[in-house]
């Protein structure tokens, strides 16, 4: 197998540019969202996006991916589309989940490298400058959340999640969930994903850690949600994450070749 980071930045050097400076940085972006009933959030969570990307890079694609919204999502996400030259919408028919959207999303991007994110506006889009300095160290950058905006139950669910899927993957990360991480788009084309629902994030992480892709950590902060309705975290989809759990380390074994380092 290549070796993670043949391609891409191994011998680039990661320049951040002051708001406002010529922006010189090589690395190449596709950012993405998915927005599900989001008409509240999905223009100030666009245009934060193309603020901190301006900053950060020169060449760089912002994509919303509308997932069967039932408001007026879709219409807002064509009107800034039709607003920034930066910007596309694409539009999934019907709602296909979290993990259905951000395969959307995924296949979407034509960047080099690609950074996702929610809709929902709980993230500051300005500190995916603390994530591209790391790719100096790693091959994927996944981030965890700062004092976390959630209930003490949906922290506590997420903290037994994270403990049973480090344990099962050998993954060892803070924050499997958060959704604020930078991958190289090279992965995606390795890899086929099946989930639909919340075991994305543990899918796209396990098949790269087993490919022998170096995953690195960076805190960023979370914020409350001020807009819109919260989903996830219903008890049906929770039983089903522990049922493709097991699953997915049964296929990743018999359909991938493990990489350097994989566990």
């Amino acid at each position: 197998m290549t070796p993670p980071l043949a391609i891409g930045l191994a011998s680039v050097s990661i320049r951040l540019n002051p708001v406002g400076a010529p922006n010189d940085n090589p690395i190449s972006l596709s950012v993405f969202f998915p927005c599900h009933n989001e008409e509240a959030n999905v223009v100030r969570t666009t245009e934060a996006a193309l603020d901190a990307c301006r900053s950060l890079c020169g060449d760089f694609e912002i994509i919303i991916v509308n997932d069967g919204s039932q408001d007026r999502t879709g219409e807002l996400a064509d009107e800034l589309a039709a607003r920034y030259d930066e910007v596309r919408a694409v539009h999934n028919p019907h709602n296909r989940g979290y993990g259905g959207a951000l395969q959307r999303g995924f296949a979407e991007s034509t960047r080099p490298w690609i950074f996702y994110t929610d809709g929902d506006g709980q993230f500051d889009f300005r500190e995916i400058e603390k994530l591209v300095p790391r790719l100096a160290d790693g091959d994927i950058v996944s981030a965890y959340r700062l004092d976390r905006q959630d209930s003490v139950l949906r922290r506590l669910n997420a903290w037994c999640w994270t403990l049973l899927v480090n344990v099962v993957f050998g993954l060892w990360l803070k924050d499997i969930d958060c959704a604020f991480k930078l991958f190289p788009r090279r992965l995606f084309e390795q890899i086929e994903l099946r989930s639909m629902g919340a075991m994305i994030d543990t899918e796209v992480l396990a098949k790269a850690k087993y490919l022998g892709y170096r995953i690195v950590q960076v805190g960023v902060h979370h914020y409350p949600r001020t807009a819109g309705r919260q989903s996830g975290a219903d008890w049906r989809v929770i039983l089903r994450a522990f049922k493709e759990l097991f699953q997915l380390r049964r296929h990743i074994r018999s359909t991938l070749k493990p990489g350097p380092g994989a566990g």
